[in-house]
């Protein structure tokens, strides 16, 4: 606020302070206590409101906040050393890598059908339940060292349709 403001305010402040205390003044002495009783209770809902419920709320549901991401970090850890346990796997041979992976793809029975080119592969789903396709990437992903290098995956009520591309063998 400029002085400009502040002092074209100044008066009209001292017209509502000056109309105040003459309402304050005009008012019975139990008038009184009752407006300092409600300015008083107002007071302390909005200080409960804005300061002690929120702080009490954080405190009640801090406990099962830790809880879960306790949790979720313990998955973290296992995925990560699950990830440096296959890094450290030694690669596999292509052709092992290849006979791996279509021993994966035929557990999907007619639901998969795989197409080979050299050290990428092609695993295109009809109706796969997402528990087969679980198990088809993690035996992949362990037996034939495959990495997925993109997919296009639809679910619908029979499971998930599309296409997955892996690359054999460990290869980048």
């Amino acid at each position: 606020m400029n002085a400009a403001n502040l002092a074209s305010a100044s008066p009209a402040l001292a017209s509502l302070r000056q109309q105040a205390g003459t309402w304050w003044q005009a008012r019975t002495s139990r008038e009184r206590q009752a407006v300092v009783v409600v300015v008083l209770v107002l007071a302390l809902f909005a200080a409960w409101s804005l300061l002690v419920q929120p702080a009490l709320r954080t405190v009640r549901e801090a406990p099962a906040e830790l809880d879960r991401l306790d949790a979720q970090y313990q998955q973290m850890q296992r995925i990560a050393a699950e990830s440096g346990a296959l890094r450290a796997a030694p690669r596999v041979p292509p052709s092992q890598a290849a006979l791996a992976l279509r021993a994966a793809s035929e557990r999907l029975g007619e639901h998969g059908k795989l197409l080979q080119q050299g050290e990428r592969a092609t695993l295109t789903l009809t109706g796969v339940a997402p528990e087969a396709l679980r198990g088809w990437l993690n035996e992949a992903r362990s037996g034939a060292r495959a990495r997925p290098l993109e997919a296009q995956l639809q679910r619908g009520p029979a499971g998930y349709s599309g296409t997955l591309a892996v690359t054999l063998g460990g290869a980048p």
